[in-house]
């Protein structure tokens, strides 16, 4: 009997904890997210199955959809007056994920998701943002290389995409990877892009003035259904020309052939005034 009404009453807490007290599910996750950031929280639903889905934002409302998309609103919209967002806020008319775009410090903060059906559910969000780091300066001369650091840890699921002056020059998508995939791209770096599989860094080799610019890398990443964030990193390259003597290279060449005539005439001086001095004595 009391070992019954111990199973009973461990059953009870664990019931507890998985769905909380009201006996609605609950769950939490943690996102990291820099300044400019776009982050998707997911719902892991389809709104076809008519679920009421309801954002909030440290307990105030800030979107929601109804199962037959028969209401929709986002931030000011659900809130007459509040402008919290900004319109920085989309919602998925298919699934009612949650995208916050341009991300700011201010919207660091708990996020709540209420999925009202014939089971109600509750995720929690924790969404931390840190300062976003300052354009990353490369200074190199020509015929150096140079390595831009992706600066993440790159996982499987992860899209990095590589842009120069806007133009798409590397991209990887899974375990595939393409460099230059544009005629642009192939006549301004001809094969001299080095794509890393395991960190998503990018080297450029044999640089040359025309290297010269800013350098984007766009990063999708993804953490299984619960959310996703877009980032952006930025590079500024500067090449320079090497310094030369201001002479063509044939004056220069010529140069280098009278230096080796004089200092062979020098030696062959030095050689005849030792032998006249030898025979004298």
């Amino acid at each position: 009997m009391i070992m019954k009404l111990a199973f009973n009453v461990l059953a009870v807490v664990w019931y507890s904890l998985e769905h909380g007290l009201s006996g609605v599910y609950t769950d939490k996750v943690s996102v990291l997210a820099v300044e400019g950031d776009s982050v998707t929280l997911h719902t892991g639903v389809e709104t076809k199955n008519q679920e009421d889905i309801i954002w909030y934002f440290s307990g105030v409302r800030i979107a929601q959809i109804s199962g037959d998309l028969s209401y929709i609103c986002t931030d000011v919209q659900c809130n007459e007056g509040t402008e919290r967002f900004r319109d920085r806020l989309n919602l998925d008319n298919q699934t009612g994920s949650l995208t916050i775009t341009n991300i700011t410090n201010t919207d660091s903060g708990e996020y709540k998701l209420k999925i009202i059906s014939s089971s109600d559910s509750e995720k929690n969000f924790s969404i931390s943002v840190t300062d976003v780091p300052a354009t990353e300066l490369y200074e190199k001369k020509e015929g150096e290389s140079v390595s831009l650091d992706a600066g993440v840890i790159k996982s499987p699921n992860d899209v990095m995409m590589w842009y120069f002056n806007d133009t798409l020059i590397a991209e990887i998508t899974g375990d595939q990877s393409k460099i230059c995939t544009d005629d642009q791209c192939n006549k301004r770096f001809r094969d001299r892009l080095k794509l890393d599989h395991q960190t998503g860094s990018l080297l450029i080799t044999n640089t040359r003035i025309t290297d010269s610019g800013e350098y984007k890398l766009k990063i999708i990443i993804i953490s299984s259904s619960k959310f996703s964030i877009t980032r952006v990193r930025r590079f500024s390259v500067s090449v320079t020309a090497v310094p030369d003597s201001g002479l063509p290279a044939a004056a220069v060449a010529g140069v280098v052939v009278v230096a080796v005539l004089l200092v062979a005439a020098v030696a062959a001086g030095v050689v005849y005034r030792n032998r006249r001095g030898l025979s004298v004595l």
